[in-house]
């Protein structure tokens, strides 16, 4: 079964409910490679290793499919830089 970006874009949504959430297949269109960004609440006072494997555990029933996952992004909106100053520019 080929998995699909919506595919993965559902079950991180539905697990995380991100206020930023960004997928890649960079499979080529084959759903064997995906790249993300999540950026989530549920996130917050959680380490890095903890943020990953909430990520790979909302996806576990998807990673049967996928080859690889490349979690680019997986923060708290607190650890997000404040907004770029357009009147700085």
């Amino acid at each position: 079964m080929a998995i699909t970006k919506t595919d993965v874009e559902a079950a991180l949504t539905s697990k995380f409910n991100p206020s930023h959430l960004q997928v890649v297949d960079t499979s080529g269109g084959c759903g064997a490679s995906f790249e993300v960004e999540v950026v989530s609440e549920k996130f917050e006072g959680k380490r890095l290793l903890e943020r990953h494997r909430m990520v790979n555990a909302a996806l576990a029933e998807l990673m049967q499919s996928i080859h690889a996952l490349s979690i680019k992004k997986a923060l708290a909106p607190s650890q997000l830089p404040p907004p770029a100053d357009p009147a700085a520019a």
